[in-house]
């Protein structure tokens, strides 16, 4: 059973269309990333799919059922505009939205106290929220979406305002979760942090999907980038798009910078070059960045109008 099933779904907002015939699934257990630029229909996407907001179009499964209320035990949301209760102290809000989601009231207090304390931040489990800097509210934030040990846990844009540090926390938080046997699905738009934790990914322009597989899969779409030390230009390999000459020659040896078209091995052309006697001097693969990929692939984050 896959943990999130979107079929052919549409969020019309008057004449603005948010969402537009999207589908796709999460797998359970991995870590899922829902990437885009502001505007991309990331957030409306995850609502409908927490039964925030309902679609216009299509459907959606959230763990085998169609989203609704019935799901709250099983699920942590860490919402992209925070909001607590700022006149309850961290303990008792984590405490209560534990309760809010099903659990009893002991089981919600040991949680919130053992999820404070892993925190750092058993010595404010008394203080009040508004008295807590903006890193301590945003650690109890997502200590709410944690309390229940959810076997789907959402979080949307959940780096967002997090300095270094937190973000770190975070990161080890989300492939823990994992390792317990959650499914993890984040949004985002840096996508440094879902190259370091993503398993499979979901690319979104304009509410509709440019991509959705493997990191591995995703890289496949570009020409494999590649620096060559040779005494000749390589020019006529076999796959090579593109060849361009950088620097001044050393000794005979002159350094290119090789496009391979989409899909063609390295090790195939290393092979080659072997097998034929292209002399080789350097040979050096470059690994394209998430960014990389998103800008292939979407084109450069744009702003909503």
């Amino acid at each position: 059973m896959d943990a999130l099933e979107v079929k052919g779904v549409v969020k019309r907002f008057g004449d603005f269309t948010a969402v537009n015939e999207l589908s796709f699934s999460v797998k359970s257990g991995e870590v899922f990333g829902f990437l885009g630029g502001n505007g991309a229909g990331k957030t409306t996407t995850l609502r409908m799919a927490l039964d925030i907001l309902r679609p216009d179009a299509g459907s959606i499964s959230v763990l085998g059922k169609e989203p609704g209320r019935g799901h709250a035990a099983e699920i942590g949301f860490l919402p992209e505009e925070r909001g607590l209760y700022r006149a309850m102290t961290a303990f008792d809000t984590i405490a209560y939205f534990g309760q809010l989601k099903g659990m009893g009231t002991g089981d919600a207090r040991r949680e919130g106290l053992a999820l404070l304390d892993r925190f750092g931040l058993g010595a404010q489990a008394r203080t009040r929220v508004d008295r807590l800097s903006k890193g301590m509210a945003q650690k109890v934030q997502l200590a709410t979406a944690l309390v229940n040990k959810p076997r789907l846990l959402i979080l949307d844009e959940p780096f967002s305002g997090l300095d270094p540090l937190n973000q770190g926390l975070l990161e080890d938080e989300i492939l823990g979760a994992a390792r317990a046997g959650a499914t993890v699905i984040f949004s985002t738009h840096v996508m440094q942090h879902a190259e370091r934790l993503c398993q499979r990914l979901l690319l979104l322009a304009r509410g509709e999907k440019r991509f959705e597989g493997t990191q591995d899969e995703a890289r496949a779409t570009l020409p494999l980038r590649l620096t060559l030390t040779a005494r000749n230009s390589p020019a006529k390999l076999p796959g090579v798009i593109a060849a361009e000459a950088r620097g001044t020659p050393t000794e005979g040896w002159q350094d290119w910078d090789v496009k391979l078209e989409p899909g063609r091995s390295a090790g195939d052309l290393l092979e080659h070059c072997t097998g034929q006697g292209f002399a080789l001097r350097g040979f050096e693969q470059h690994r394209a960045s998430l960014h990389d990929i998103f800008v292939h692939i979407v084109g450069a984050p744009e702003e909503p109008k």
